[in-house]
């Protein structure tokens, strides 16, 4: 299903095999699957390095890159699923702080502008509107992954979430901007689910920009295409 060096997964049947050379990653996803308050898939077994996970019902709510077919429902019953999860209590460990969020920022930009990798203006201009993503936050229960292909609906109804490994305490904008990046005319049908007055939508915007400046590099070395139509980079372009 998805190989790359940090790990790969795997479909057998029902069953989804993820093999991960990094045993604090599958740590941190079996312990953020058993507190979630919200339909995770069934832990069938674990033998390092290899975890088993039940297939979940439904497809996932859509793709970066691709208009999703979900109903506004499903994407509203999504915002509604997040918020019941950034409700719940606290993890006992945390994700990334402000300084690290914040020093790679500065790298990833860095690189970028060195490499010639994308135009000079887009970069700085990006720069300049993710600088709202690092205003101080109050921590939540935080998914840290939660694209839009690791959420599962059938009809309506939100199945199950996926991939749980970057969980930890952190930001409810970057977990809102994960689930709508590339899709923001979906923005509104999440927003209604999880509570307006919980939202702050520059913020859910800086974080577009943000993941994606920051993502671009790892995603080349990862044999993945930000340039593809409708990914990071086209995510960049957008925001201008």
């Amino acid at each position: 299903m998805v190989a790359h060096q940090a790990r790969a997964t795997l479909r057998v049947g029902h069953v989804f095999l993820k093999v991960d050379g990094d045993q604090t990653n599958t740590d941190v996803e079996v312990e953020a699957m058993t507190l979630a308050p919200v339909p995770t898939p069934e832990i069938l077994w674990r033998e390092p390095p290899v975890l088993a996970l039940a297939a979940l019902p439904g497809v996932a709510l859509g793709r970066l890159g691709q208009p999703s077919t979900a109903s506004a429902a499903a994407w509203t019953a999504a915002g509604a699923m997040l918020r019941v999860l950034h409700d719940a209590p606290l993890p006992s460990w945390s994700g990334a702080s402000l300084d690290a969020k914040a020093s790679s920022l500065d790298s990833e930009c860095a690189w970028l502008l060195a490499n010639d990798v994308l135009p000079a203006d887009l970069v700085i201009r990006n720069r300049e509107i993710a600088e709202a993503a690092l205003r101080p936050w109050t921590p939540v229960f935080m998914h840290g992954d939660l694209q839009v292909s690791h959420v599962f609906v059938d009809g309506d109804e939100v199945t199950g979430v996926l991939d749980w490994s970057e969980a930890g305490r952190g930001s409810a904008m970057y977990d809102l901007s994960s689930l709508t990046l590339g899709h923001p005319e979906r923005l509104d049908d999440v927003v209604d689910g999880y509570g307006a007055e919980a939202v702050d939508l520059d913020v859910v915007r800086a974080w577009w920009s943000l993941r994606s400046l920051t993502a671009i590099r790892w995603l080349v070395e990862h044999g993945f295409d930000p340039a593809a139509p409708g990914c990071e980079i086209d995510v960049l372009r957008a925001q201008l």
